[in-house]
């Protein structure tokens, strides 16, 4: 029935509401001000609840407008005036059912990543030279998208080939919820076009692989010195041309799991050992999460994909102006756009599907 909501889903409402008032009453308090810890963890706590909130106060709104509405259908005899009372019902009953759904949707668990900043990781795979002249490209297409979203990225280690592609490119992405957007990323990129250096005119298949990492805070890594073993050694460029004569760059070994992180971008090396130790602690992060994920699987089936980096996820077909993602059926043609950095359709459509498949388990 139009305005009124589940018992258990009103409740739950109330108290999230009741949360809601008491977070703000506590940022307003100078202790928790003057206590830069409290007040974030409150802060982003009382951001967190906001959507919710805001939409439970605009149901209640619109089932007080329905009330007053169905009251002056009732009450009138006027045939016009019951007629207007009755389309306005009508219409707030459909405002109010989309409302219910949209609020069942934010009550569902959320991904406790999705605030973070990302650690993003392009490397070309199978290919040759065609597979690192995608690489750049594709990372060019993440740049004009961090740029169109307002976040910022911030290049740690890049590897060229010798004709200019990349081999291997790590940046750190910061921004509001970037993890939310970009974790769908994950996986094997495919490329399907004719090489600039094909005399004959053959499509090839190409591919790279995309690794989206949720940055870490050190409270949760703990590194101890003794596990590491740190190399310094001069920056160079493509071709091995040097571009800095300074021993400035790092190499971290973390030799329990054997990772191994460099960062050569900063011209200090204690930016750069800062960097490297910022994406060494990302990916302990990861690998953490997915030794979980594997003790866990059976809850994650309704995710998008498994996270598999081996997963081919999407391919670019350039022959065909057409860019399928594999995981939802989605495909479009319109790759040139794609390409630009207009990711937004196909990151909001695989959300989408993620919260449908959520909602349908939860239902």
């Amino acid at each position: 029935m139009a305005g009124v909501l589940d018992p258990a889903l009103e409740s739950k409402l109330r108290s999230i509401a009741t949360r809601y008032e008491e977070l703000g009453e506590r940022m307003a308090d100078p202790e928790v001000v003057a206590d830069r810890q409290r007040y974030r963890e409150s802060s982003c706590a009382y951001s967190e609840l906001e959507p919710i909130v805001e939409a439970y106060r605009e149901y209640h709104r619109l089932r007080t407008e329905r009330a007053g509405a169905k009251e002056l259908f009732e009450a009138v005899s006027d045939v016009e005036m019951r007629r207007m009372a009755q389309d306005e019902v009508r219409g707030l009953d459909a405002r109010l059912e989309e409302l219910e759904d949209r609020l069942k949707i934010l009550l569902l668990p959320s991904d406790p990543n999705d605030a973070r900043n990302v650690v993003l990781e392009i490397r070309a795979g199978t290919g040759g030279d065609e597979a690192s002249l995608f690489a750049d490209e594709l990372f060019g297409v993440y740049l004009r998208y961090i740029e169109s979203m307002g976040w910022k990225a911030e290049i740690t280690d890049l590897s060229r080939s010798e004709i200019g592609g990349i081999r291997e490119v790590i940046a750190i992405v910061e921004g509001d919820r970037v993890y939310s957007r970009l974790k769908f990323e994950s996986g094997v990129h495919r490329v399907q076009r004719v090489p600039e250096t094909e005399s004959q005119g053959r499509v090839h298949t190409s591919a790279v692989t995309v690794a989206v990492l949720p940055e870490a805070e050190e409270v949760e890594v703990e590194i101890d010195d003794k596990d590491l073993r740190v190399d310094t050694f001069c920056s160079s460029g493509p071709g091995g041309q040097s571009v800095n004569t300074t021993y400035s760059a790092v190499r971290i070994t973390h030799l329990p799991s054997g990772l191994v992180v460099q960062c050569q971008d900063e011209k200090s090396w204690h930016k750069n050992k800062a960097r490297a130790m910022q994406v060494l602690r990302s990916r302990l992060y990861d690998l953490k999460l997915r030794e979980q994920h594997d003790r866990i699987a059976s809850e994650r089936r309704g995710m998008v994909g498994s996270g598999d980096r081996s997963e081919k996820i999407r391919t670019y077909n350039f022959p065909q102006n057409r860019v399928t993602d594999h995981r939802i059926g989605l495909t479009l043609h319109n790759l040139q756009a794609v390409m630009r950095g207009d990711l937004a359709p196909i990151v909001d459509a695989l959300m989408a599907h993620d919260r449908a498949e959520r909602l349908k388990q939860a239902s």
